[in-house]
């Protein structure tokens, strides 16, 4: 199937050809013909499949200038709103809708005033909500509903926000609701807000005849140590290295670092601005390594992630699925790697269990022991570029709060 089978309008098309797509994806051959025809749509879809342009396609098809807002988009992160209007403005380029991202950790002046004009609004629940008590924003107008990454947006607590954000939007409008998995919670959002939705699920985008998992059995006080020699000896791609906290990111990237380790941490304690640098710079291949929290996990677009290690196993064994599914993409190779320390097997084997996975056992492979330094207090002079100290010893550390 191409493209032009699916009925988009002209001005979409041409933007698609722009930017060089060729065949619709599995989620777009399937959404797309149901969300123009006006139906709610359920989606069952994963970071990486394509549904910015899915859902792309059914806002660009309702939505006139100057009528106020008919669209919004609600995501669970600030990067992932970025992301998505970032493309939603390449799929616009030849409609030039006013496009505005709206989320905490910036300045809502700018926002507000943005609000004004706009059509299409993409955002975090809590700040819509902050507009919504300020009366800066109107969705009485709103023609279409979009809760992206649902199951994420639900876990992080936002249940009661995306109620009452969807009690404000006009009942005839249309809703689409992303979502790697179907909770419960999903499932009474639809029976209260939608009408009679479709649901449709669409392939993970990870190619499982590629993707290669292994773990190493160590001792915890050797992780780091295991951690700096297989990077310092893989060198053909882009890594990621979860890890479960804040600190313990900022930690493991500035000690990477000390060791030659090209890393960048990133999480949600750093400001807006300098969390879009460290992901500009990891995609533009500066960096080689990205060590971070799960709010990297998911929606991010970081293409070409050849290893994933998981430094510390998550504490929800569904964040281990979303954690692999950001390598072995495209039609690419990739490779997981887990550090498995004394305290990680019980939790290692409610994941196996749960997901029946093939995770292969390697060797330890015998290395000198590194000892990892703490992070100190924020007494250092420090550079706001990427995230490092002027001293260029590590990662900087942020204590803004996450909104």
């Amino acid at each position: 199937m191409k493209f032009e089978d699916l009925n988009i309008n002209i001005h979409l098309l041409r933007a698609i050809k722009d930017m060089g797509f060729e065949q619709p994806t599995e989620v777009q051959e399937k959404s797309i013909p149901v969300i123009l025809e006006g139906k709610d749509v359920i989606a069952g879809s994963a970071t990486g499949s394509g549904k910015t342009l899915a859902f792309g396609a059914g806002i660009l098809n309702v939505v006139q200038k100057k009528q106020g807002i008919q669209a919004l988009v609600l995501t669970p992160t600030r990067e992932l709103a970025e992301q998505i209007v970032t493309a939603l403005k390449k799929f616009s380029k030849h409609d030039q809708f006013k496009i505005t991202s709206v989320y905490g950790g910036v300045s809502i002046n700018p926002q507000i005033d943005a609000l004004r004009s706009t059509e299409i609004v993409v955002g975090t629940p809590g700040r819509i909500l902050d507009h919504m008590e300020r009366r800066t924003i109107n969705l009485s107008k709103v023609k279409i509903l979009v809760l992206d990454e649902a199951d994420r947006m639900l876990d992080m607590g936002f249940y009661d926000d995306v109620n009452r954000i969807m009690s404000q939007c006009q009942k005839n409008r249309q809703t689409l609701l992303f979502s790697a998995t179907v909770s419960n919670e999903i499932k009474e959002i639809a029976k209260k807000f939608m009408n009679n939705p479709v649901q449709i699920n669409a392939a993970n985008q990870v190619d499982p005849k590629k993707l290669r998992q292994v773990y190493y059995d160590v001792k915890n006080n050797m992780k780091f140590s295991v951690l700096v020699h297989l990077l310092q000896e893989e060198k053909s791609g882009l890594v990621m290295v979860f890890c479960n906290s804040r600190r313990y990111t900022d930690m493991v990237a500035k000690n990477l670092y000390k060791n030659k380790i090209d890393a960048l941490a990133i999480h949600g304690g750093l400001t807006q601005q300098k969390r879009n640098s460290i992901i500009a710079k990891f995609n533009s291949k500066n960096a080689f390594v990205l060590v971070c929290t799960d709010v990297a996990a998911r929606g991010l677009d970081i293409p070409g992630v050849s290893h994933v290690y998981n430094y510390e196993l998550p504490n929800d064994t569904k964040q281990y699925i979303h954690r692999i599914g950001r390598t072995a993409r495209a039609g690419k190779s990739g490779i997981v790697v887990n550090l498995i320390g004394d305290r990680d097997h019980n939790t290692f084997s409610d994941i196996l269990r749960t997901y029946d996975l093939n995770v292969q056992r390697v060797e330890k492979p015998h290395v000198p022991k590194i000892e990892m330094q703490a992070e100190p207090r924020r007494s250092d002079s420090r550079d706001s570029k990427f995230g490092r100290p002027s001293n260029n010893r590590g990662p900087r550390k942020s204590f803004e709060r996450r909104r």
